[in-house]
């Protein structure tokens, strides 16, 4: 079973792209973020037409994230457990396929002095008391997504540069840890050991995409169980260099069913 997690910066925008890409590549699962769209105006023909179900937790103009399965979709949750006033679509949690599978789109949290980087660390925590509590379900389960962290040095083009962005920040790295100690596998690290310079988003800035100056911040995370049926994790760059492409390429692993 195929999984890819992918960043469109609009599926509206980025429709074409989003058609092409699932001719091209044929995920059995695929995990959408910043969808920027609602469940009214998602775009559920084009896509359905292509063999996928869907299921969204959808915002107008901003974040949103969506799961597209060639299996049937059993939603479980439209929301990250532990703010009940949390009104920004950011996750989308079903069991598809083998396995259970959640979209996530991780505040960014720039600029650092703000709110807005507060926010992000308290989502992370949310998130690591969520992975805690599915890890104790035993199933397998895979939460892809744009995380907005870069997990170490070796994931940004310019760490030093970079240093005081939110996703290169010690605490934001911290929390992803902290995460990862609970017990699960950063899929594309555990296959890849000490391999650097391989990126996941690229500025639309500054030549950023030709120069290859990127992060990696698309991440594949697998409970024990699902991990045990990892064959492969690779990062497709082959959508950011189309015309007007997304900012993020798709990161994809491969299960045993």
């Amino acid at each position: 079973m195929k999984i890819a997690t992918w960043n469109v910066n609009s599926v509206k925008a980025r429709l074409e792209h989003v058609l092409r890409w699932l001719d091209d590549f044929q995920p059995d699962v695929a995990l959408l973020q910043e969808i920027k769209s609602t469940e009214e105006t998602f775009p559920r023909e084009p896509i359905g037409d292509k063999g996928y179900n869907i299921a969204i937790s959808g915002q107008k103009t901003y974040n949103g994230v969506a799961i597209l399965s060639k299996y049937p979709i059993d939603v479980e949750l439209t929301a990250l457990p532990g703010d009940a006033n949390d009104d920004q679509a950011r996750y989308i949690e079903a069991f598809t396929g083998s396995a259970r599978v959640a979209s996530i789109y991780l505040p960014n949290g720039n600029p650092t002095d703000s709110e807005k980087f507060t926010y992000k660390l308290k989502w992370l925590e949310r998130l690591h008391k969520h992975v805690g509590d599915l890890l104790k379900t035993e199933d397998a389960f895979v939460l892809g997504g744009d995380y907005n962290v870069t997990p170490d040095d070796r994931d940004a083009f310019d760490p030093v540069g970079w240093a005081n962005d939110a996703q290169l920040r010690p605490e934001s790295r911290a929390a992803f840890r902290k995460i990862l100690h609970l017990g699960v596998v950063e899929a594309w690290r555990a296959l890849h050991g000490g391999e650097e310079g391989k990126y996941s988003w690229w500025d639309y800035r500054a030549g950023a995409w030709n120069k290859d100056n990127g992060l990696r911040i698309d991440h594949i995370l697998l409970s024990p169980q699902a991990a045990d049926r990892l064959v492969a994790c690779e990062i497709d760059k082959t959508p950011r260099g189309w015309e007007k492409a997304s900012d993020h390429t798709p990161v994809w692993v491969e299960i045993e069913d």
